[in-house]
């Protein structure tokens, strides 16, 4: 989010600051940008940035060791930007730019500036789990500022870079002797402390002794971890508490206890939890643990030693710094008081200043005066602190939930929160908490609130939402489309949008059971028949539910055989027919007796009207021929001379190499040893009858 911040003064004076919220990665280099403007007349005589003000003195950036060679301002044309690098955890602090002019009274300084927070990254375990030899882990890249833009990380195994990890989250398998990091990309230089392989349970304060004073507030954070399965069970977190005390050897939580009924209130997000205690009492003076329960048996574990708050004297003491043109008096304490408190200074005893500054500045030229400072009993005014946001319920978030989102800040006045999904600027709720009754796949992403009152505004983290639900109906396709040809290749493919990403298994219909055959998105069958024909489905499942979607196919003969069939079905109908006239043939013939005065000659004779007849003859010698004739009888003598008329007939002569040429072949110069076949054809004559 880019907010604008214009401080418009009178006749003309001002100074722009576009955004004034700023996170950036420790030893990294940041830019502070402003413009601003004056009345016609004057010109600027001085510039410079500051982060230090107080009874009348500005101390210019350049002028503070604490920023010594890290500082550099490129100012002109009415736009100056302030440069800072190596940047410092203590360099957090609100950034103003002052400039003077050649007038006299010509000074103006931009309130509200840039809030700058320096964050370093760390490296948390989310889940783990024990499968046997190999224990894996979930790891995530944290900040404690959300960095602008959408960073690529870069993730180290043992200081080696591991290529193709870009996301804030990588999944690991954790050995004993591994450490891993992380850095986001072109700030190399701002990698995480290396993490080593840690324990199943664990948790983490991030800090584990507080000193505070009646009346303020504290707040108190931790980590947490657990494995995410236990002997193939999966782990779910059932109950948080944070406690001082036991009750029949169960801790009592502090949302429950009548001591502090009103002033506590925790809010969790992301295996992080905050306790914040508002108008303390000595009677709060105790230790303060963390308890994780799960719905695993034995599934619970208390974070211990825990945090020690503690009521004391803060011992003040006032430390005077000497720089060149201004002094600096600095109200320290023994006790790191953990909720900035308000301090009052006193000159000669007189109350000069109540700030939230630990400082009072003077001139360098101020004449020796008796200076004291104390810590106000009473919260003064001052703008939200960095929000924490928090998820209910914790766990997983199921489609059709309902769930709620909760932002808290510490402010005075109290604080006025609106709520954002990221990439849209429309508010999403303008109070405290963000519900959903009935919280949709669509709800997915990432959220984040403001804090705001008169003294300034605050942006939290990121909070992501992953709803989980069931497959919705499938999409099921065919490929290629069209008609189904044997022999092709057919793929069937099957998609669905779920959360958890779905698996697939493909069946075939059937009466008795349903087949299965093939798990995954894709079904391919290779020179398909037509046996595959039928009704298929597939069915889409994750551990929410599941769902299916079916296609019917059908397999057409190929175009190649269809002349095959035909020529193969004209053939077998030509047999039939060529038998069925053959056999009425024989029939017919059976039928005619032969005539009385016929002789087997004349039948022969008379059988040359329909058929062939051949002459076959083997000579081995010259005198010794064999002859074969063959040939049915004809029907009758009278029909002897219309038969000739149409007979063909074949002669074949086959001689014996060995034998010699007879007489009567001797002229034509023939072969004696050739095989030959005559055929002739007597020519038909009109006779009358």
């Amino acid at each position: 989010m880019v907010y604008l911040s214009l401080i418009q003064g009178q006749n003309g004076w001002g100074v722009t600051y576009p955004p004034n919220q700023i996170c950036a990665l420790k030893r990294s280099t940041v830019e502070i940008r402003c413009t601003y403007t004056y009345p016609v007349g004057h010109y600027t005589v001085q510039t410079f940035w500051l982060t230090k003000e107080s009874n009348g003195v500005y101390v210019d950036l350049k002028t503070d060791p604490l920023y010594s060679g890290r500082v550099e301002y490129l100012c002109g044309n009415n736009v100056c930007t302030l440069r800072i690098t190596d940047l410092r955890e203590s360099d957090s602090a609100e950034y103003k730019f002052r400039f003077t002019t050649n007038q006299p009274g010509g000074k103006f300084t931009g309130k509200h500036g840039v809030t700058l927070s320096v964050t370093d990254l760390q490296v948390q375990v989310t889940k783990t789990v024990d499968n046997y030899s190999s224990y894996r882990a979930d790891l995530k890249c944290l900040s404690s500022c959300p960095l602008p833009g959408y960073p690529s990380y870069i993730w180290y195994k043992n200081g080696v870079k591991v290529w193709g990890q870009t996301s804030n989250l990588y999944s690991v398998r954790f050995y004993p002797t591994d450490s891993y990091s992380c850095a986001v990309k072109e700030h190399e230089n701002a990698r995480s402390p290396p993490l080593s392989r840690p324990g199943h349970w664990g948790v983490t304060y991030s800090s584990t002794q507080i000193c505070s004073i009646k009346g303020s507030t504290v707040e108190m954070k931790c980590t947490y971890r657990y494995p995410s399965r236990v002997n193939s069970h999966d782990t779910t977190v059932e109950k948080i508490v944070w406690f001082t005390r036991e009750s029949n050897n169960e801790p009592v939580d502090l949302t429950n206890d009548p001591d502090y009924s009103g002033r506590v209130r925790n809010s969790c997000n992301d295996n992080t939890c905050t306790l914040r205690i508002t108008d303390l009492r000595e009677s709060d003076s105790a230790e303060y643990k963390f308890r994780i329960i799960t719905n695993q048996e034995g599934g619970a574990y208390t974070g211990s030693p825990g945090v020690t708050l503690s009521f004391t004297e803060p011992q003040l003491q006032v430390k005077v710094n000497q720089f060149s043109t201004w002094k600096e008096l600095t109200c320290h304490s023994e006790c790191q008081l953990h909720d900035h408190p308000s301090y009052i200074w006193y000159k000669n005893g007189q109350k000069v200043e109540e700030t939230k500054q630990q400082y009072y500045l003077l001139p360098s030229s101020d004449p020796s005066y008796t200076y004291t400072c104390a810590l106000s009993s009473s919260l003064s005014e001052y703008a939200p602190k960095l929000p924490s946001v928090s998820v209910s319920p914790s766990g997983e978030i199921v489609e059709n939930s309902s769930v709620t989102l909760t932002c808290s800040s510490d402010a005075n006045p109290e604080a006025k929160y609106t709520w954002y999904k990221k990439n849209n600027r429309n508010s999403r709720s303008e109070d405290l908490q963000l519900v959903f009754s009935s919280i949709q796949s669509s709800d997915s992403g990432e959220y984040y609130c403001t804090a705001e009152n008169e003294l300034g505004r605050k942006t939290s983290t990121y909070v992501s939402i992953d709803v989980k639900y069931p497959p919705k109906l499938p999409s099921v396709s065919v490929s290629p489309s069209g008609e189904i040809v044997e022999g092709s290749s057919v793929t069937l493919t099957c998609s669905s949008d779920a959360n958890p990403e779905a698996n697939y298994t493909w069946y075939k219909k059937k009466e008795n059971e349903d087949s299965p055959k093939a798990s995954g998105p894709i079904f391919t069958i290779t020179d398909i028949r037509s046996e595959h024909s039928g009704n298929y489905y597939c069915e889409a499942w994750n551990r929410r539910g599941r769902h299916r979607s079916s296609v019917y196919l059908t397999v057409v003969a190929g175009a190649w055989k269809l002349p095959v069939i035909g020529t193969t079905l004209a053939f077998l109908l030509a047999i039939v027919f060529l038998v069925v006239f053959l056999v009425i043939r024989k029939k017919r013939a059976s039928r005619q007796p032969p005539n009385s005065g016929d002789t087997p000659n004349s039948r022969e004779q008379a059988s040359k009207d329909d058929l062939h007849y051949a002459s076959v003859q083997f000579s081995k010698n010259r005198t010794d021929p064999v002859y074969s004739n063959v040939g049915p009888v004809a029907a009758g003598r009278h029909k002897e001379e219309k038969e000739e008329e149409e007979v063909e007939y074949s002669t074949i002569n086959f001689n014996s190499a060995s034998a010699a040429p007879r007489t009567g072949d001797q002229a034509t110069g023939e072969d004696p040893s050739a095989l030959y076949s005559t055929v002739n054809k007597t020519a038909k004559h009109d006779r009358k009858l």
